[in-house]
């Protein structure tokens, strides 16, 4: 028998000058749970925003990514203003959703677009720095079930791009889809493979269309597509 996961946050908070937020966990008690963001005046200016606590601004909390590893849940994305992006932010639960914690440092600038436990242990998220446009791309990897977590970059020069989808099959193994933009010389998609946990990275092609990670499950997007779009006249 299958058990229902549910779960919601807080999609909207306010950004005021305050003390630095908690690290206390969240409890779900069925009702949105409130993920705590401060700002600094620093953080402000370089959003372009003017906010005060007698007139705070909306900051929204965008996420982008779960996934399930038995009673271990994760989901990624970030907190961002109406023009730009603050931080990214990562979340764990332990115990089928029924409490949360942040275990990965903020990263200012920068958004989560997928995790992936893989076990028990073994677990990454992806994602860049968007600010002022997506770029060095990154995974946050762990191998202690996620009490710790170390950034690793898809590549030492770094460069335009924005993770579009990874998978790991195994422990050691994994392939990875960056988007480079348009412009991106020699094709926009770049497809890599890991045979080291996520720690370095190596080329495979670059294509115009998106690959498909070999490995991989067929996305939401690509199994739901209405089956006559493959039928063809003989």
């Amino acid at each position: 028998m299958q058990t229902r996961i549910q779960f919601v946050f807080l999609t909207v908070a306010f950004c005021a000058l305050a003390q630095n937020p908690t690290d206390a966990g969240l409890l779900n008690t069925g009702e949105p749970m409130k993920v705590k963001f401060a700002c600094s005046e620093e953080e402000l200016a370089s959003a372009g925003m003017s906010c005060s606590d007698e007139d705070p601004c909306p900051v929204y909390l965008e996420l982008s990514s779960v996934s399930a590893a038995g009673r271990k849940l994760s989901v990624a994305g970030n907190l961002h203003g109406p023009s730009a992006t603050f931080f990214s932010v990562l979340l764990t639960s332990d115990d089928n959703g029924a409490t949360w914690k942040e275990p990965a440092a903020r990263i200012p600038g920068a958004a989560l677009d997928q995790a992936q436990f893989i076990d028990l242990v073994h677990g990454w998220a992806a994602g860049e720095t968007q600010v002022p446009l997506a770029r060095d791309p990154f995974f946050l990897i762990t191998s202690d079930g996620g009490a710790s977590w170390r950034r690793e970059p898809i590549t030492e020069d770094g460069g335009a791009g924005a993770v579009q989808r990874f998978w790991f099959d195994s422990v050691d193994h994994g392939e990875l889809i960056v988007d480079g933009g348009r412009t991106a010389q020699g094709g926009r998609y770049a497809l890599y493979e890991s045979h080291t946990k996520g720690e370095s990275w190596t080329i495979l092609s670059k294509t115009t269309q998106i690959p498909r990670l070999r490995h991989a499950p067929l996305p939401d997007w690509y199994r739901w597509r209405d089956p006559r779009e493959h039928c063809r006249k003989a």
